[in-house]
C-alpha cells in the first residue's frame, strides 16, 4: 500500500476486531510441533509474524493445514510427529521480521540433535540474539553467526541431552525466559529461570496445559521464579486464542483521547502479565469498564473480559523500569496517550525500545514531535508535556508496526491530514488495522 492519510474523526464509535494474541499464537504453533499428534487452533492472529511461525513448524516436519480465515484471525490444524521425531530442515529457516520466532525456535532446537540455521529480514538481522544463545550455549548447543553469534543469520546445532541450568536473566524477558523453558522440555533435571520482575506467563501456562510441570514462585523483592523439571512429552491439545491486548492497546487510547468516543473490545487477554496497559491507562484517568466473560474450552486459564473505553480526561503519569517492562510492547501508544493528558508523563528505564523492529525511542521522539507534542529524550528515558493541540504532519514509521499504528491513531485526534509513511508494516501484528480504523468513524 501507499503513504496512508488519517483525517481528524468528529467521533469514534464500533466494535473493532482484533487480531488473535501474538505471543499465544506463536508458542500455540510451537507446541503443536512438539506435541506428537494432532492440535487444532482456532482464531490464532494471521500477521506476518505469526505466518512466519507457521512456516518455520512446517520446515521442521508438520502438517500445518489452515482451516478457515476470519476477521484477520486463523483456524489451523496441525498435525506433527512430535518434538522427539523432528525434521532437520533443508533450508534457512526464514523467521520473516518476528523476533519471537527467532528466539523461541532457538530454544526449540537447542534441545534437539538438528542443524538448522535461522535467518529473517534486514530489520531482524540488526536485532540482538546474545540474550538467547548465552543460556542455550550452557545447556550444550552450540551456535556459529555474525560477531560472535550475536546477530542473524545464526546457524544452530541443538543436543540430544541439554543440561538444565539455573539462570538469572540479566534484563526480564519473556521470549529468553521461553526459548530456555523449550530447550529444558528434553534436559533431565529441573531448569530454573529467575526473573527481577514476572514477565507474560503464556509459556508456563500453555506448557501446564499440555502436561507438563511447571512451578513458578515470587518473593517479596519482586523476583519471578520458574521451575520446569524434564524430560517431559509435550501433549497435543485443541487451543483457542483471545483477543491481543497489544492491538486491543491503540483502541484503548484512541478512546480515551479522542473527545467523543465509545469503543467496544471484545475477548480481550487481562492476563496479569498482559494488563499493564488496563492498569496505567486507569491510572491516568482512562474510563475503562472491564466485563469479564467465561474464557472458551482450550484457553490455557486466560481471564478474558469485553473492555469499552469511553472519552476521558487523561492526567500524567510516572512509569518506572518494571512498568515499562509489563508494557513495553504498549508503550509507543501510551505516549501518545501522554502526549494529550494534562501534565508531565515521564518513563524512565526503556532502553529496551531501542531493540525492537526499530528504534522505537527515537521513532516516536520523532512523530510525535512532528505532530506538535514536546517530547524530550535522555539516554532511555523519556519526558513528553501532555496537553498542546496536535495538528496533522508526516511522520515517519521506520517500518515499524506498532510506530505504523500509534501515528495512524493520533491522526483520528490531529487538526487536519496526518501522513503515516510506509504503514503496511502494520500487517505484522495486526493486518486489519486500517480496515477497523475506517470503520470507528462514527
Amino acid at each position: 500500500m501507499g503513504d496512508l492519510v488519517v483525517r481528524r474523526a468528529a467521533r469514534l464509535r464500533g466494535r473493532p476486531a482484533l487480531p488473535g494474541d501474538k505471543s499465544i499464537s506463536h508458542r500455540a504453533l510451537l507446541l503443536a510441533l512438539l506435541a506428537p499428534g494432532e492440535s487444532r487452533i482456532t482464531a490464532a492472529g494471521d500477521g506476518e509474524d505469526v505466518r512466519s511461525t507457521a512456516g518455520v513448524v512446517r520446515a521442521l516436519g508438520a502438517t500445518v493445514e489452515r482451516l478457515a480465515e476470519h476477521d484477520g484471525r486463523v483456524d489451523y490444524r496441525i498435525v506433527s510427529p512430535g518434538g522427539s521425531a523432528l525434521a532437520e530442515p533443508e533450508a534457512v529457516l526464514d523467521c520473516g521480521n518476528s523476533g519471537t520466532t527467532t528466539r523461541l525456535v532457538a530454544g526449540l532446537l537447542a534441545g534437539r540433535p538438528l542443524f538448522a540455521v535461522l535467518d529473517g529480514d534486514a530489520s531482524l538481522r540488526r536485532r540482538p540474539m546474545g540474550r538467547v544463545v548465552e543460556p542455550l550455549r550452557a545447556m550444550g548447543a552450540s551456535f556459529a553467526g555474525r560477531r560472535g553469534a550475536t546477530l542473524l543469520p545464526l546457524a544452530v546445532t541443538g543436543c540430544a541431552a541439554p543440561q538444565p541450568i539455573d539462570y538469572p536473566t540479566p534484563v526480564p524477558s519473556a521470549q529468553v525466559k521461553s526459548a530456555i523453558l523449550l530447550a529444558a522440555l528434553a534436559a533431565h533435571g529441573e531448569t530454573r529461570v529467575t526473573e527481577a520482575v514476572a514477565t507474560r506467563d503464556h509459556t508456563e501456562r500453555m506448557l501446564r496445559t499440555r502436561g507438563v510441570s511447571v512451578t513458578e514462585a515470587t518473593f517479596g523483592d519482586g523476583r519471578h521464579e520458574v521451575r520446569l523439571r524434564g524430560p517431559s512429552t509435550v501433549e497435543a491439545v485443541d487451543e483457542t486464542v483471545p483477543s491481543d491486548p497489544s492491538g486491543a492497546a491503540f483502541w484503548l487510547v484512541a478512546g480515551a483521547i479522542h473527545p467523543d468516543a465509545e469503543l467496544v473490545l471484545e475477548g480481550v487477554s487481562t492476563n496479569p502479565t498482559r494488563r499493564a496497559i488496563i492498569d496505567i491507562l486507569r491510572r491516568m484517568g482512562a474510563d475503562i469498564e472491564e466485563r469479564d466473560r467465561p474464557a472458551p474450552d482450550g484457553a490455557d486459564g486466560e481471564p478474558l473480559a469485553d473492555l469499552v473505553v469511553r472519552s476521558s480526561r487523561l492526567r500524567a503519569v510516572d512509569l518506572g523500569p518494571s512498568e515499562v517492562a509489563a508494557a513495553i510492547d504498549e508503550i509507543p501508544v501510551l505516549c501518545l496517550a501522554a502526549a494529550a493528558a494534562d501534565g508531565t508523563t515521564r518513563i524512565r528505564g526503556a532502553g529496551e525500545l531501542r531493540h525492537k523492529e526499530s528504534d522505537r525511542i527515537a521513532g516516536i521522539a520523532a512523530g510525535l514531535t512532528a505532530l506538535g507534542a514536546r517530547v524530550r529524550v535522555e539516554g532511555d528515558d523519556i519526558e513528553i508535556d501532555g496537553g498542546r493541540r496536535l495538528v496533522g504532519a508526516v511522520t515517519e514509521t521506520l517500518d515499524d508496526h506498532r510506530l505504523a499504528m500509534t501515528f495512524a491513531v493520533a491522526g483520528l485526534l490531529a487538526e487536519g491530514e496526518t501522513t503515516v509513511l510506509r504503514p503496511e508494516s502494520a500487517a505484522i501484528s495486526y493486518p486489519g488495522f486500517f480496515r477497523e480504523l475506517e470503520g470507528v468513524r462514527a
